[in-house]
């Protein structure tokens, strides 16, 4: 009974929330979750593994024009590093794009936006804009945390994109303004357009919406950044987990992920385009942190996001960059070494399941991503979803509205369903309740599996379940060491 009431407080801590200490904006600062896990949830477009992913049959074709010739392999326009740190020790100019962290308590401020129709932070019934944006005050006078590293304040507009991208660490909200100013004069923000999203979703920009970026992309999950590259990882596991930002000097449309176009072109890539690195290209002459970042590409490729030079592939501004290192690995790589997948790809339906990361701490927040829709499983189903906590065999059944019910995996009549008699081949919405939490220090230590189980309609009436009523089960491994 001892440990059935600590595993029934660890549970309803489940439902809680803490939150970190307050600190001010942090130029640089850790981001939630990632690394080790990706920014967004774990089956969002920039996670995708396209390393089997299908050949486009235009891929020659488009490796040609990127490089400007039909003859030029195995040479061909090389890869650069679009990051780095200063331009020159204590310059104001900045190579990469930096971001900052604040916490919850960030006051929102209104942006004046000359795409408005297409920016978050607008009522667009009256195109006014509102409180919306937590922009720290540092940036209008700060070098450093605006694109380019001249502050807000300074209007250069017409001369650089000047993004400016801010993480509220608290909600696992991410924000990102292009073209920004701050009229000094005035009190008042102005920027080309800006975009909202939540990390803890995989919601893309309504269709024919731009973004931040050309494409309707989120800038952010898409960087190089140092903290991954550079992630401390004595167990020798640790992969970047997601692609990366490359702009291309032409676009033609747009297809799946982007949702908005910016070129015409014939013959170019359309925004969203996925490139990937050759998996027979060898790794093994490069420095460690370098083939981090090209594994990357070999897995989860290049994603086409903005009109720019060819092959820039982007990452964040950071003084610890070593560009004597980067820049010559990066040249050694020319477009011939990529091909470009199946334009629009995504991977087959099926039932899915993920956690934001693989590893927890204290303070650090846990969010889920479940995809039910699978056309080969008609139904009727009941559902099962929970955790197997660390000792095997205690469970915690999420129920419809989002709580918590313990059972035990030896004991049917524990089970909990989430859902019962759903066909598959079309689930109703809202099936699965949306869950985050984070984590207090107090939950067991150990492995937990986030786990899906479809049995046939009915098939745990009894308390017996045979392996002819199991339709599927799915896990996903996670741990709070």
């Amino acid at each position: 009974m001892r440990t059935i009431a600590a595993l029934l407080v660890a549970a309803v801590a489940l439902l809680g929330h803490t939150h970190l200490a307050d600190a001010g904006p942090a130029l640089g600062g850790p981001l939630p979750g990632s690394p080790p896990g990706p920014l967004f949830p774990a089956d969002n477009w920039w996670s995708t593994d396209v390393s089997t992913a299908p050949v486009d049959p235009g891929s020659a074709s488009y490796i040609q024009f990127i490089n400007n010739c039909t003859s030029c392999c195995p040479a061909g326009r090389r890869l650069h590093p679009d990051f780095g740190g200063d331009v020159a020790p204590g310059s104001v100019g900045i190579y990469g794009i930096p971001y900052v962290v604040v916490d919850g308590t960030q006051p929102q401020r209104s942006v004046i936006f000359q795409y408005s129709d297409e920016s978050d932070g607008v009522d667009h019934a009256t195109d006014t804009s509102y409180p919306f944006y937590p922009l720290p005050d540092e940036a209008i006078t700060h070098p450093h945390w605006v694109e380019g590293g001249d502050p807000a304040s300074v209007n250069l507009r017409s001369q650089q994109d000047r993004h400016l991208i801010v993480v509220d660490r608290d909600r696992r909200h991410l924000y990102e303004l292009w073209n920004v100013w701050y009229d000094t004069a005035h009190a008042q923000w102005y920027a080309g357009a800006g975009a909202f999203f939540d990390m803890n979703t995989n919601a893309r920009r309504p269709e024919t919406w731009t973004s931040a970026d050309a494409a309707g992309l989120a800038i952010l999950p898409g960087l190089v950044r140092y903290d991954e590259v550079y992630r401390d990882d004595p167990s020798g596991t640790y992969e970047i987990p997601h692609a990366f930002r490359v702009t291309v000097r032409n676009t033609n449309g747009h297809v799946y992920p982007a949702s908005h176009s910016a070129g015409n072109r014939s013959g170019a890539l359309p925004m969203g385009a996925r490139l990937r690195l050759r998996a027979s290209t060898d790794l093994s002459g490069f420095p460690p942190e370098v083939q981090r970042i090209f594994r990357a590409m070999k897995k989860y490729g290049l994603i086409v996001a903005d009109n720019g030079s060819d092959m820039f592939i982007t990452g964040t501004y950071d003084p610890r960059w070593n560009n004597d290192v980067l820049n010559p690995a990066f040249a050694r790589l020319t477009a011939c070494d990529f091909e470009v997948i199946q334009l629009g790809w995504q991977p087959p339906p099926g039932l899915r399941l993920a956690v934001n990361q693989p590893t927890f701490a204290t303070g650090e927040t846990l969010t889920t991503s479940v995809t039910l829709t699978d056309p080969r499983f008609p139904g009727p189903i009941d559902l099962y979803l929970g955790f197997v906590l660390p000792d095997g065999h205690t469970l915690a059944f999420i129920t419809s509205v989002g709580g918590f019910v313990l059972g035990d995996r030896a004991d049917f009549g524990s089970f909990r369903t989430l859902a019962t008699g759903v066909s598959l081949t079309a689930p109703p919405a809202g099936v699965v309740p949306s869950f985050s939490y984070r984590w207090t220090g107090a939950e067991p230590r150990g492995t937990y599996q986030f786990a899906l189980l479809a049995v046939k309609a009915g098939a745990l009436a009894d308390g017996v379940l045979t392996a002819d009523e199991v339709i599927t089960l799915v896990t996903a491994p996670f741990s709070f060491p």
